[in-house]
């Protein structure tokens, strides 16, 4: 019996932010992957490791993580004034599925130097030393992003002193905008109320602020759910009573947030909303067994990412996050301590994170102009990805 043979394909591995990827080129694809559909979804499942019943992504490029079950795809920019398109998608890890509902806000901060390696950036725009602005148009959620990329002697610059929680090693600096985060089609809070109260069988009623700024989020306090914002990894993920209760909560914010029409809809989103719960500072000790004060962080947030607790923060919850706490009233500027806010620092289970944003209230609708945040990023790999040829 014969069997197609492998083909390769050009291809960057890149950690950004907290998170990692593999990173293509549109016109690298294979002909049929170069538009939207089952071929390109089949090809990115194949590339990761995934559907994998084992869920170890041990047949791919996968790290059997939300963090690291990611693909990035980069085109020339479809809008003016940009650099670039970038378009993520989520790899299920065990499920047969490619979620585009949404962005990675970690890996934008690997998309401008991808972009400036891929010659999407003019060269006269490239500094010899300095700094090379990069306009991102997300393709996912239809936003403009700017990411501020270190650029040394001509090349970008990814080795530095910039320490990240959540990363091991030091990176350079890389600044990212999110501009006009809240969803461009509707209310920053889908519902209306900047507190809900959030219905959900077998748990109860639960107060609830669901924003859609960087990813739609649900946020609820801690102390509702039993916990204290102060739990790592383990404390959730190996509880599949507490995961399956996420889930749940998950799902009917879903709904109430119009994002599905019914609970079983989310399944087949898992990227989307993301869910987390908020705290007031209290001392704890981070994964890497580093101390965290009280005085160190003005709120404790801990958020699911397909349905496991992130080991630190997805970029573009920390958008929500920020976005939230510039909001009087909301769940999570409550927890800060209430008032107007520009920035925000939280403690997340790898350390912290400070995040600023703007938010404004005009005609009682509140909108967000832009958050900013500083990541890191560099490339891991390159070369090229082989999978089966029948893959597709």
């Amino acid at each position: 019996m014969t069997h197609a043979p492998q083909i390769k394909i050009p291809a960057t591995y890149m950690r950004g932010g907290t998170s990692k990827g593999v990173f293509f080129r549109l016109k690298d694809l294979p002909e049929a992957c170069q538009t939207p559909g089952e071929a390109r979804d089949k090809l990115l499942l194949r590339v990761i490791g995934s559907p994998d019943p084992y869920q170890k992504q041990i047949d791919g490029m996968g790290g059997a993580t939300s963090s690291t079950s990611k693909t990035v795809i980069l085109a020339e920019p479809t809008q003016p004034d940009h650099d670039v398109d970038y378009l993520f998608g989520q790899v299920s890890i065990d499920k047969p599925f490619v979620d585009w509902s949404g962005n990675c806000g970690n890996l934008t901060a690997a998309v401008g130097a991808f972009a400036i390696n891929s010659a999407f950036v003019a060269k006269d725009r490239i500094p010899e030393n300095g700094t090379c602005t990069v306009r991102i148009w997300q393709a996912n959620i239809r936003k403009t992003i700017v990411a501020h990329v270190p650029i040394t002697n001509g090349e970008v610059q990814e080795t530095g002193d910039f320490e990240l929680d959540g990363v091991t090693f030091p990176a350079a600096e890389v600044q990212v905008e999110f501009m006009d985060p809240a969803d461009g089609e509707g209310s920053m809070f889908p519902t209306g109320n900047l507190v809900d109260d959030l219905e959900v069988p077998g748990v109860g009623t639960l107060k609830a602020t669901m924003i859609n700024a960087g990813i739609p989020t649900i946020f609820v306090n801690a102390e509702d759910i039993g916990y204290k914002g102060t739990e790592l990894q383990d404390d959730i993920n190996a509880d599949p009573k507490a995961l399956a209760m996420f889930e749940t909560i998950r799902a009917h914010g879903a709904v109430k947030m119009g994002l599905i029409q019914n609970i079983e809809e989310a399944a087949n989103r898992q990227h989307t909303p993301k869910v987390a719960f908020v705290a007031k500072p209290s001392d704890y000790v981070s994964s890497s067994a580093k101390n965290i004060g009280a005085g160190d962080v003005d709120v404790l947030v801990r958020a699911l990412s397909m349905g496991k607790l992130h080991h630190a923060m997805m970029g573009t919850a920390a958008v929500a996050i920020a976005t939230a706490s510039a909001v009087p009233g909301t769940l999570v500027n409550l927890a800060a301590g209430g008032g107007d806010r520009t920035h925000v620092t939280f403690g997340h289970p790898s350390g912290t994170l400070r995040v600023g944003a703007e938010a404004s209230e005009v005609n009682g609708q509140w909108s967000a102009t832009k958050a900013i945040m500083s990541r890191s990023a560099r490339v891991l790999m390159e070369g090229w990805v082989r999978v089966p040829g029948d893959s597709i």
